[in-house]
């Protein structure tokens, strides 16, 4: 068999156990309205964002072998009222984007996250403006803390211990 026909044997092979690719995107359709487009082969489907999106990155969140879209929006929420950045989770469920997370809060107030070898990293501050850096591990509902990188420190440190190990994060959405 060719190379070319073994790649298409495969592909139907994948196909038929529901292993198709997939790719997650977002959309700015105006000033505060974005849409997260999941395709998936032929198939196209969105979910709406009415807020603004700061971030968005994709990866395996739960260790189930397939790629998640995180997304950061600014919005109140109802047991954190005052707006803020928050960190929402969707899945690839058979086509369709479905939340799997839309959290109000991880511990501090969030500045920004990205996603990195399995687990949450995110830039936080607390209300006295100390900068920390904290890693969360999805654990069956969401995002559980497991340590701090640094923690009280001045905003160039954070962003330093934050950035570490991942260059391409001083671009944003």
């Amino acid at each position: 068999m060719t190379k070319k026909g073994c790649i298409l044997a495969l592909a139907c092979w994948l196909s038929a156990f529901g292993c198709t690719a997939q790719d997650f995107a977002v959309e700015q359709l105006a000033d505060s309205l974005y849409v997260l487009t999941l395709t998936t082969g032929d198939a196209v489907d969105r979910w709406q964002l009415p807020y603004p999106v700061y971030r968005m990155e994709t990866g395996d969140v739960n260790g189930d072998g397939t790629v998640e879209a995180l997304v950061g929006v600014v919005k109140t929420t109802r047991f954190h009222p005052e707006m803020g950045r928050r960190l929402f989770i969707f899945k690839n469920y058979e086509g369709l984007v479905r939340p799997m997370w839309l959290g109000s809060k991880l511990g501090g107030i969030l500045q920004d996250f990205h996603f990195q070898n399995g687990v949450v990293r995110s830039l936080e501050t607390n209300k006295r403006g100390e900068y920390s850096v904290a890693e969360y591990r999805w654990s069956g509902f969401g995002p559980k803390f497991e340590r701090f990188l640094v923690r009280n420190v001045s905003e160039q440190e954070a962003l330093a211990s934050f950035n570490s190990g991942n260059p391409s994060l001083n671009s944003k959405l």
